[in-house]
């Protein structure tokens, strides 16, 4: 009598597991290899203070590279952050800098005496305002966010022209300065070149802000709700959640992101300039996608 067979469970594929892996792992091994490589081009590049130059000079891409995260987990794209960094750090210098009889007039000029904060606090509210703005027109218009934002990308860029003058505005205290170009001092670090080792200011933006955004998306309600949404939104939606309250809301953050950045950029360079911000769009979903944010939505995160 024949005996019974049985059918063997199927071995898993670890040959699939080892690309994925691959896959995960490749932005990081070509970084590496990067460094590797200026590194032995120059033995300078791994020096303290080019090492801190560099993170002070991404750190404000980064930051707008947070809020982009969350709209294109979401399956959304902002085509205007450039824009928008440009008229938000335009408004901050003009808060500060404002005009020779100290009003609230929009033309350029000498100090307006609203002090630092307000100019910081301007900067991030037209950056959500902006945000707010076209999360609304794409929600409730329906027009596709490719669209609306490569509108506001024009849009908020001839603003910022019209409130400059064309001109750039120049010339900031160093309080001001310190929010772009101060830094932590490390005692423990030989100076170099005669300046001072230290972690920038605006790296220690992005690491706050970029805590928070993880914390945010990984643990929080909120963030399993911007996942559903960039999976399925008519399944979402299905679901009981309020898919444009959702999308409203990534495209304010993603404003308040990019308004911070344009504080942050004209405190780094001394100057607030209609050009500000060009081409960063493109760094910017970049950055977020070799990150490890899938382009579709639904897939992604702060850490990849």
């Amino acid at each position: 009598m024949a005996e019974a067979t049985h059918p063997t469970a199927a071995t898993p594929q670890k040959g699939l597991d080892v690309a994925k892996l691959i896959g995960q792992f490749a932005p990081l091994l070509f970084l590496i290899a990067l460094v590797i490589f200026f590194t032995l081009q120059n033995e300078r590049f791994l020096s303290p203070l080019n090492v801190f130059n560099i993170l002070r000079q991404v750190s404000i891409t980064g930051v707008i590279a947070l809020g982009m995260t969350f709209v294109i987990l979401t399956g959304g794209i902002d085509l205007s952050v450039g824009s928008v960094l440009a008229i938000s750090g335009m408004v901050a210098a003009i808060i500060f800098k404002g005009t020779n009889q100290n009003t609230l007039s929009l033309d350029t000029g000498q100090a307006i005496g609203l002090g630092l904060g307000t100019a910081a606090l301007g900067a991030l509210v037209v950056g959500t305002l902006v945000g707010l703005i076209q999360g609304l027109v794409v929600t409730r218009l329906g027009i596709p966010a490719f669209v609306v934002t490569l509108g506001g990308l024009t849009i908020w860029r001839g603003a910022t022209l019209i409130l400059s003058n064309g001109g750039p505005i120049s010339g900031f205290t160093e309080d001001y300065r310190f929010w772009g170009q101060g830094i932590i001092e490390l005692p423990f670090l030989t100076p170099e070149r005669g300046l001072p080792i230290g972690i920038p200011i605006p790296v220690i933006i992005f690491l706050g802000f970029a805590l928070l955004s993880h914390i945010v998306l990984r643990y929080t309600q909120y963030g399993r709700h911007i996942d559903a949404v960039g999976g399925n939104p008519e399944a979402a939606r299905l679901s009981g959640l309020n898919v444009q309250l959702l999308t409203i809301s990534v495209y304010v953050i993603v404003g308040f992101f990019s308004g911070l950045a344009g504080f942050m950029l004209s405190a780094r360079l001394n100057s607030s300039e209609a050009v500000a911000g060009m081409g960063y769009e493109l760094t910017v979903i970049a950055a977020v996608v070799i990150g490890g944010t899938s382009l579709f939505g639904g897939e992604g995160g702060i850490s990849g």
